[in-house]
This record gives C-alpha cells, sequence and structure tokens, in this order.
C-alpha cells in the first residue's frame, strides 16, 4: 500500500470537492448559475438542483490541475481527479433528487462513494495505486468527508452538516 501517494490523491479529492464550497463562502450568489438551468424533469424534481453551479466546476476544474502539479504530480492526474470527482458529485446529486432528497441534504454513502471512487479508479491512468489502495482511499475520504463537513458547519462555511 502507499500511503503517500493516496494522500496526495485524497489532497487532488479535497480540492476538487472544497473549491466550490470555499468559491460560495467568498463570493456568495456572485456567479453562481445552476449547471442544470433550473431544468425539471418529467418527475417535478430538478436535475442536479441549485447546488451544483457551473462557477463551482469551473474552479474545481481549474484549481485541482494546479494542485497536482503543485505537489509534484502530472496535472492531466488532477484534471481527471476533478472531472470524475464532480461527475460523482453530479451523479449522487441526480440520485438524490430522484429520491425527492432536497438539495445540500445527507444521504451517507451516496454523498461520498461515487465522488472518490471514480476519480481514484481513473487516477490508475497515470499512477500505480492498487485496488486495495483505491478502497483505502474510499474509506479515509468517506470518514474524513464526514468529519470535515461538521467542522465546516461549525466555521459557518458550510450551509447543513453530514
Amino acid at each position: 500500500m502507499q500511503i503517500f501517494l493516496i494522500l496526495q490523491l485524497l489532497i487532488l479529492l479535497a480540492v476538487a470537492n472544497g473549491t466550490p464550497v470555499l468559491a460560495k463562502t467568498i463570493l456568495g450568489d456572485r456567479l453562481a448559475r445552476p449547471l442544470d438551468g433550473g431544468t425539471v424533469l418529467v418527475d417535478g424534481r430538478p436535475v442536479f438542483g441549485p447546488a451544483k453551479t457551473i462557477r463551482g466546476i469551473v474552479l474545481a476544474l481549474l484549481a485541482t490541475p494546479l494542485a497536482a502539479a503543485l505537489m509534484g504530480l502530472p496535472w492531466r492526474l488532477g484534471a481527471l481527479v476533478a472531472a470524475l470527482a464532480i461527475a460523482g458529485d453530479l451523479f449522487s446529486s441526480f440520485v438524490k433528487r430522484r429520491l425527492g432528497l432536497p438539495s445540500s441534504s445527507m444521504a451517507i454513502g451516496l454523498d461520498q462513494i461515487p465522488e472518490s471512487l471514480f476519480p481514484l479508479l481513473a487516477a490508475r491512468l497515470f499512477v500505480p495505486v492498487s485496488f486495495l489502495d483505491v478502497i483505502v482511499g474510499v474509506a479515509i475520504f468517506f470518514a474524513g468527508e464526514i468529519v470535515l463537513s461538521r467542522i465546516l458547519f461549525h466555521l459557518n462555511l458550510r450551509d447543513r452538516p453530514y
């Protein structure tokens, strides 16, 4: 198991997932256009909801490759991690809307697994991580996100605790 590499990948995941939260804290509603444009599907629910913004996605796609490069990793790895963390987050939001859960609501597992599993599996294209490394990374991300979300909520950087 390559704990240093796993930690680097977890930092990239934190950048990809944290950048939109930080942008919201700093910018408020400025430039926060919902990715789905407010589109409602035949079930009467939004595609993703108002919390998934173009601003957050663009900033995550810019910040994560930069973070990768600063850590000595390929910037393309950072771009891949960001893109697939976003895809996992959008997948989770889509499923939660279909289940009738409101935007920014908690769904243990659904909120953490896709946005960490997708990018960690894809990282294998750039760095030598095993399936065990991926499982360990997902487990650490899962626990870390739950703890960090509560801390960010208490610091008023997050709207709801997880």
